[in-house]
Protein backbone atom coordinates (compact mmCIF):
# COMPACT_ATOMS: atom_id res chain seq x y z
CA UNK A 1 0.00 0.00 0.00
CA UNK A 2 0.99 3.31 -0.85
CA UNK A 3 0.53 7.20 0.44
CA UNK A 4 0.41 9.54 -2.37
CA UNK A 5 -0.14 13.10 -1.93
CA UNK A 6 -0.84 16.01 -4.67
CA UNK A 7 -1.99 19.42 -3.97
CA UNK A 8 -3.48 23.25 -5.53
CA UNK A 9 -4.64 21.83 -8.97
CA UNK A 10 -6.66 25.06 -9.09
CA UNK A 11 -9.78 23.29 -11.56
CA UNK A 12 -7.02 22.01 -14.22
CA UNK A 13 -9.19 18.99 -14.41
CA UNK A 14 -7.95 17.18 -17.70
CA UNK A 15 -4.55 17.58 -16.27
CA UNK A 16 -5.53 15.71 -12.90
CA UNK A 17 -6.92 13.10 -15.25
CA UNK A 18 -4.09 12.44 -17.24
CA UNK A 19 -1.67 12.64 -13.80
CA UNK A 20 -4.23 10.05 -12.28
CA UNK A 21 -3.86 7.72 -15.14
CA UNK A 22 0.00 7.84 -15.23
CA UNK A 23 0.37 7.06 -11.54
CA UNK A 24 -2.80 4.83 -11.62
CA UNK A 25 -3.00 4.79 -7.36
CA UNK A 26 -4.40 0.54 -6.48
CA UNK A 27 -7.54 0.58 -4.32
CA UNK A 28 -5.86 0.29 -1.23
CA UNK A 29 -3.43 3.14 -1.44
CA UNK A 30 -4.05 6.36 -0.13
CA UNK A 31 -4.26 9.96 -1.37
CA UNK A 32 -3.79 12.93 0.22
CA UNK A 33 -5.76 15.98 -1.29
CA UNK A 34 -4.41 19.52 0.64
CA UNK A 35 -6.67 21.70 -0.88
CA UNK A 36 -7.62 24.57 -3.65
CA UNK A 37 -9.16 22.41 -6.23
CA UNK A 38 -10.95 25.29 -7.33
CA UNK A 39 -10.79 28.70 -9.11
CA UNK A 40 -8.68 29.52 -11.93
CA UNK A 41 -9.01 27.29 -14.19
CA UNK A 42 -11.58 25.95 -16.44
CA UNK A 43 -13.38 23.04 -14.93
CA UNK A 44 -13.08 23.39 -10.91
CA UNK A 45 -16.12 21.58 -10.42
CA UNK A 46 -14.87 18.79 -12.29
CA UNK A 47 -11.75 18.45 -9.91
CA UNK A 48 -13.89 18.25 -7.08
CA UNK A 49 -16.13 15.81 -8.18
CA UNK A 50 -12.75 13.42 -8.90
CA UNK A 51 -11.58 14.23 -5.55
CA UNK A 52 -14.69 13.47 -3.80
CA UNK A 53 -14.72 10.20 -5.25
CA UNK A 54 -10.71 9.24 -5.10
CA UNK A 55 -11.13 5.62 -3.05
CA UNK A 56 -9.49 5.89 -0.18
CA UNK A 57 -8.57 9.48 -0.40
CA UNK A 58 -8.30 12.48 2.39
CA UNK A 59 -9.12 15.24 0.99
CA UNK A 60 -8.44 19.15 3.26
CA UNK A 61 -9.70 22.51 2.67
CA UNK A 62 -7.45 24.97 1.23
CA UNK A 63 -7.51 28.62 1.08
CA UNK A 64 -10.09 28.91 -2.06
CA UNK A 65 -12.28 26.28 -0.58
CA UNK A 66 -12.45 28.78 2.83
CA UNK A 67 -13.60 31.34 0.42
CA UNK A 68 -15.84 29.84 -1.39
CA UNK A 69 -17.24 28.54 1.95
CA UNK A 70 -17.25 32.34 3.39
CA UNK A 71 -19.59 33.23 0.07
CA UNK A 72 -22.31 30.38 0.52
CA UNK A 73 -21.89 30.84 4.48
CA UNK A 74 -20.22 33.41 5.71
CA UNK A 75 -21.77 36.61 7.84
CA UNK A 76 -20.51 39.33 5.34
CA UNK A 77 -21.52 38.02 1.52
CA UNK A 78 -20.63 41.18 0.04
CA UNK A 79 -17.30 41.35 1.63
CA UNK A 80 -17.07 37.20 0.72
CA UNK A 81 -17.72 38.00 -2.82
CA UNK A 82 -15.37 40.84 -3.38
CA UNK A 83 -12.58 38.54 -1.59
CA UNK A 84 -13.77 35.37 -3.56
CA UNK A 85 -13.31 37.02 -7.14
CA UNK A 86 -10.20 38.69 -7.04
CA UNK A 87 -8.92 34.93 -6.03
CA UNK A 88 -10.82 33.81 -9.65
CA UNK A 89 -13.74 32.31 -8.68
CA UNK A 90 -15.72 32.80 -11.78
CA UNK A 91 -15.39 29.37 -13.13
CA UNK A 92 -16.02 28.10 -10.00
CA UNK A 93 -18.95 29.89 -9.58
CA UNK A 94 -20.28 29.14 -13.48
CA UNK A 95 -19.82 25.67 -12.83
CA UNK A 96 -21.66 24.91 -9.70
CA UNK A 97 -24.68 26.80 -11.03
CA UNK A 98 -25.22 24.54 -14.34
CA UNK A 99 -25.38 21.99 -11.51
CA UNK A 100 -28.75 20.87 -10.19
CA UNK A 101 -29.94 22.24 -6.74
CA UNK A 102 -29.22 18.92 -5.33
CA UNK A 103 -25.80 18.35 -6.59
CA UNK A 104 -24.60 21.79 -6.45
CA UNK A 105 -25.48 21.73 -2.35
CA UNK A 106 -24.31 18.43 -2.15
CA UNK A 107 -21.00 19.47 -3.59
CA UNK A 108 -20.67 22.31 -1.09
CA UNK A 109 -21.73 20.75 1.85
CA UNK A 110 -19.08 17.94 1.66
CA UNK A 111 -16.12 20.83 0.95
CA UNK A 112 -17.63 22.33 4.12
CA UNK A 113 -17.30 19.20 6.14
CA UNK A 114 -13.07 19.07 4.71
CA UNK A 115 -10.50 18.75 7.63
CA UNK A 116 -8.00 21.73 7.56
CA UNK A 117 -4.76 18.98 8.53
CA UNK A 118 -3.68 15.62 9.00
CA UNK A 119 -0.91 13.58 9.64
CA UNK A 120 0.55 10.04 8.66
CA UNK A 121 3.32 7.60 9.33
CA UNK A 122 4.59 6.59 6.13
CA UNK A 123 7.91 3.99 6.61
CA UNK A 124 8.41 5.03 9.90
CA UNK A 125 8.77 9.32 9.23
CA UNK A 126 5.49 10.92 10.61
CA UNK A 127 4.12 13.35 7.70
CA UNK A 128 1.94 16.62 8.79
CA UNK A 129 -0.21 17.59 5.54
CA UNK A 130 -1.69 21.24 5.51
CA UNK A 131 -2.59 23.15 2.43
CA UNK A 132 -0.04 25.98 3.31
CA UNK A 133 1.97 25.38 6.84
CA UNK A 134 1.45 25.62 10.12
CA UNK A 135 3.81 27.49 13.31
CA UNK A 136 5.28 25.37 16.04
CA UNK A 137 4.29 27.12 18.57
CA UNK A 138 5.86 25.42 22.24
CA UNK A 139 6.33 22.03 20.55
CA UNK A 140 10.24 21.33 19.27
CA UNK A 141 12.48 18.56 18.48
CA UNK A 142 11.44 14.80 20.56
CA UNK A 143 12.42 11.81 20.00
CA UNK A 144 9.26 10.04 19.68
CA UNK A 145 5.92 11.31 17.87
CA UNK A 146 2.84 9.67 18.74
CA UNK A 147 -0.61 10.08 17.31
CA UNK A 148 -1.43 11.89 20.29
CA UNK A 149 1.24 14.56 20.36
CA UNK A 150 0.97 15.14 16.22
CA UNK A 151 -2.87 15.94 16.93
CA UNK A 152 -2.04 17.99 19.96
CA UNK A 153 0.49 20.27 17.44
CA UNK A 154 -2.15 20.22 14.74
CA UNK A 155 -4.97 21.08 17.51
CA UNK A 156 -3.64 24.40 18.62
CA UNK A 157 -3.14 25.82 14.57
CA UNK A 158 -4.86 29.08 14.07
CA UNK A 159 -7.24 28.20 11.07
CA UNK A 160 -5.71 31.23 9.33
CA UNK A 161 -1.99 29.96 9.60
CA UNK A 162 -3.18 26.34 8.21
CA UNK A 163 -4.94 27.84 5.33
CA UNK A 164 -2.74 31.33 4.45
CA UNK A 165 0.35 31.22 5.79
CA UNK A 166 3.81 31.99 3.53
CA UNK A 167 6.92 33.97 4.58
CA UNK A 168 6.43 32.74 8.31
CA UNK A 169 6.89 29.26 7.44
CA UNK A 170 9.03 28.41 4.97
CA UNK A 171 11.29 31.29 5.81
CA UNK A 172 12.60 29.83 9.23
CA UNK A 173 13.07 25.49 10.47
CA UNK A 174 10.15 24.36 12.04
CA UNK A 175 12.23 22.69 15.22
CA UNK A 176 10.25 19.32 14.67
CA UNK A 177 13.25 17.34 13.66
CA UNK A 178 15.85 16.67 16.33
CA UNK A 179 19.79 16.53 15.65
CA UNK A 180 19.32 13.19 14.20
CA UNK A 181 17.14 14.13 11.83
CA UNK A 182 13.94 12.19 13.11
CA UNK A 183 10.53 13.85 13.62
CA UNK A 184 7.69 15.38 11.46
CA UNK A 185 7.95 16.43 7.77
CA UNK A 186 5.31 18.89 6.83
CA UNK A 187 4.44 18.98 3.35
CA UNK A 188 2.18 21.64 2.12
CA UNK A 189 1.07 23.59 -0.88
CA UNK A 190 -0.09 26.85 -0.92
CA UNK A 191 3.02 29.04 -2.14
CA UNK A 192 4.01 28.11 -5.93
CA UNK A 193 7.14 27.04 -5.67
CA UNK A 194 9.04 29.80 -7.72
CA UNK A 195 7.84 31.85 -4.64
CA UNK A 196 9.01 29.01 -1.87
CA UNK A 197 11.86 30.04 -3.74
CA UNK A 198 11.92 33.51 -2.63
CA UNK A 199 11.20 32.80 0.85
CA UNK A 200 12.56 29.51 1.93
CA UNK A 201 15.89 29.52 4.29
CA UNK A 202 17.42 26.90 2.18
CA UNK A 203 16.35 24.36 -0.50
CA UNK A 204 17.84 21.46 -2.38
CA UNK A 205 16.82 22.84 -5.73
CA UNK A 206 15.95 25.32 -8.12
CA UNK A 207 11.97 26.00 -8.58
CA UNK A 208 11.96 25.00 -11.72
CA UNK A 209 13.87 21.82 -13.94
CA UNK A 210 16.17 23.04 -17.04
CA UNK A 211 12.83 22.69 -19.48
CA UNK A 212 11.22 26.05 -16.99
CA UNK A 213 8.57 23.71 -15.57
CA UNK A 214 8.35 23.86 -11.66
CA UNK A 215 9.32 20.94 -9.31
CA UNK A 216 9.06 20.44 -5.71
CA UNK A 217 11.12 21.67 -3.54
CA UNK A 218 12.80 20.73 -0.23
CA UNK A 219 13.32 22.99 2.18
CA UNK A 220 15.53 23.44 5.77
CA UNK A 221 17.77 20.88 5.17
CA UNK A 222 21.02 21.82 7.49
CA UNK A 223 23.56 20.40 10.20
CA UNK A 224 20.97 20.54 13.08
CA UNK A 225 18.67 18.11 10.91
CA UNK A 226 21.07 15.89 9.74
CA UNK A 227 20.69 17.07 6.56
CA UNK A 228 16.88 16.32 6.67
CA UNK A 229 14.72 19.15 4.67
CA UNK A 230 11.43 19.78 7.35
CA UNK A 231 9.51 21.32 5.33
CA UNK A 232 8.04 20.25 1.65
CA UNK A 233 6.37 22.62 -1.06
CA UNK A 234 4.42 20.61 -3.62
CA UNK A 235 2.23 23.94 -5.17
CA UNK A 236 4.04 23.17 -8.89
CA UNK A 237 2.19 26.20 -10.18
CA UNK A 238 -0.68 24.82 -11.93
CA UNK A 239 -2.97 27.94 -10.92
CA UNK A 240 -0.48 29.86 -13.51
CA UNK A 241 -1.65 27.52 -16.29
CA UNK A 242 0.15 26.13 -18.91
CA UNK A 243 4.12 27.17 -19.91
CA UNK A 244 5.35 26.27 -16.73
CA UNK A 245 2.80 24.91 -14.40
CA UNK A 246 2.59 21.54 -12.89
CA UNK A 247 0.47 18.76 -10.80
CA UNK A 248 2.66 16.90 -8.73
CA UNK A 249 1.68 13.74 -7.22
CA UNK A 250 4.32 12.42 -4.48
CA UNK A 251 4.89 9.25 -3.48
CA UNK A 252 5.68 9.58 0.09
CA UNK A 253 6.66 6.09 0.45
CA UNK A 254 9.92 6.22 -1.65
CA UNK A 255 9.94 9.81 -2.69
CA UNK A 256 9.35 9.79 -6.10
CA UNK A 257 7.36 12.27 -7.99
CA UNK A 258 4.80 12.12 -11.05
CA UNK A 259 4.21 15.32 -13.14
CA UNK A 260 1.79 16.53 -15.31
CA UNK A 261 2.16 19.68 -17.02
CA UNK A 262 -0.95 21.93 -17.94
CA UNK A 263 -1.55 21.76 -21.68
CA UNK A 264 -2.75 24.71 -23.70
CA UNK A 265 -7.10 24.46 -23.01
CA UNK A 266 -6.73 22.53 -19.60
Amino acid sequence: MATYVFSDVHGHRRTLERLLEKVSPAQEDTVWVLGDMIDRGPDPVGVMRICRDLPNAHVLMGNHEDLMMDFFCGQDPQMASVNWAINGCAPTLSGLRKLGNDERVELVEWVQGLPLSGHVTVEGRPYILVHAGLVPHEFGARRCWSDASLDALLGCQNSEDVLWIREEFWGKPTGLLDAEGQGPIVVAGHTPVPYVEQLADRYDRPARNADGKCQMMRVGACDETAGVADRWAIDCGAAGGAGWGRILMLRLDDGKEFYASVEEGE
